[in-house]
């Protein structure tokens, strides 16, 4: 018994006729009629009683005809949802986040435009740090990520840059110098550091520790902070100053200011990174639209 048997006995047994449904299916009556036969051969049983002006199914009929609908239901669900993961229109992707990037603006509105132009993909998100999510990409435990680079052990990655924002200084609000709207890093040279470990961040971690050396000094570094939201929590507290993107001026904490940096600054690079040997539709369709809302290049 095949899928076309199995259509064709659908079209005879609502019809109730041979004629119509052949011409329902678009084919001669007499191939028609061989097949159902084929059928009824293969199976051993009768399944219409012929009559004069048309057809009536038999006991057998009838209950065939309750299972072969619920069989091709069932085929075209499955051809549809073959169709649709090859179109990416299904389907999940392991998005990881690393550090704060979920505070760029252009990074949940490019998710909720995904979300809404393909409905069906399941996005499941994982926050780490940049070193922890580069090898989770090359191991395959994730499909795409935010990562701040520059980062090691890229190789087999294909990187689409996202957005590189400016970093602010971020102030107790007792401090001295919390009034003004803008200082250089030498300003800080004096200053106590509070930065997160390099080990998650190696990037962002050196840039601010270079841009500190370039206005002529090295930062005196205190208090690690875990990850560099918990940065303003730290300063709030009174343990001294930092340096941070500048989409953490979400975070807003009453003993806290921001102020903008004059001079040479550090910059907040953000990508998106994927495997190269990625083939999921899903992935490349995320990766497109990216490109579209951010103007990645890559």
């Amino acid at each position: 018994m095949d899928l076309r048997h199995l259509r064709y006995f659908v079209a005879v047994a609502e019809e109730r006729h041979f004629t119509r449904a052949a011409g329902r299916l678009g084919i001669k009556q007499p191939p028609l009629s061989l097949q159902i036969r084929q059928l009824e051969q293969e199976l051993g049983t009768a399944l219409f009683t012929r009559l004069t002006r048309g057809i009536e199914l038999t006991e057998a009929g009838t209950h065939l005809l309750d299972q072969a609908r619920q069989i091709l239901e069932q085929v075209e669900r499955a051809k549809a949802g073959v169709q649709s993961r090859a179109r990416g229109e299904a389907g999940r992707i392991r998005l990881g986040f690393a550090g704060a990037t979920y505070f760029q603006p252009r990074v949940p509105k490019l998710i909720q435009a995904y979300r809404q132009r393909y409905p069906g993909v399941l996005l499941l998100p994982e926050q780490s740090n940049t070193p922890y999510l580069v090898e989770a990409l090359r191991n395959g435990h994730v499909d795409a990520a935010f990562v701040r680079p520059p980062f090691s052990s890229g190789e087999g990655l294909t990187v689409y840059p996202v957005v590189e924002e400016p970093m602010r200084i971020v102030l107790p609000s007792k401090h001295p110098q919390a009034r003004i709207r803008s200082m250089s890093l030498a300003t800080l040279a004096r200053e106590t550091f509070i930065l997160f470990p390099r080990a998650i961040g190696p990037g962002l971690y050196d840039s601010v520790i270079a841009s500190c050396q370039l206005a002529g000094f090295s930062p005196i570094l205190g208090q690690e902070a875990p990850q560099i939201s918990s940065i303003v929590h730290l300063v709030a507290a009174g343990f001294g100053v930092s340096v941070v993107p500048q989409s953490i001026e979400q975070i807003r904490a009453d003993d806290i200011v921001y102020l903008r940096i004059s001079g040479e600054a550090p910059r907040a690079p953000i990508s998106l990174a994927i495997r190269k040997d990625n083939r999921s539709a899903t992935v490349r369709n995320f990766v497109a639209l990216a490109r579209q809302k951010t103007g990645a290049a890559g």
